[in-house]
């Protein structure tokens, strides 16, 4: 598996507001954010369910895992859907920074990636 999510007891805006916040307390900014809905209207004139692709960093594990490895800045930013589903309920999906980071074969890198994972789960497991 290379994520995990939950289903959210929230409105799409109010669950994008909610794992932002939840970010910060585990030390995470939101570097990007992709209105994935926007740019398939913009760029194909479709009309999609609400879908933002957040690219979440904590600085200094970023710092680390750069120091370590300088190409692993392929691999990050730690991506975070929001995401509303056919039936109208709002999923939340983490990638797992442990299955991409064990890509790379070192185990400071290792370390490093369990260490995200578990700030990233409790990301989730603080979401309503």
């Amino acid at each position: 598996m290379y994520g995990f999510s939950k289903k959210v007891n929230a409105g799409f805006d109010e669950a994008v507001e909610q794992v932002t916040e939840a970010l910060k307390g585990e030390g995470f900014g939101v570097l990007t954010e992709i209105d994935v809905k926007a740019v398939m209207k913009k760029k194909l004139d479709l009309d999609k369910r609400p879908y933002k692709i957040l690219g979440a960093c904590n600085p200094q594990l970023a710092n680390q895992a750069l120091s370590a490895e300088p190409d692993i800045g392929l691999l990050l930013p730690c991506n975070v859907v929001v995401r509303e589903d056919d039936d109208g309920s709002v999923t939340v999906a983490f990638m797992d920074p442990s299955a991409v980071l064990d890509l790379v074969q070192r185990p400071e890198i290792h370390d490093l990636a369990a260490d995200v994972k578990a700030r990233l789960e409790r990301v989730r497991d603080a979401l309503a």
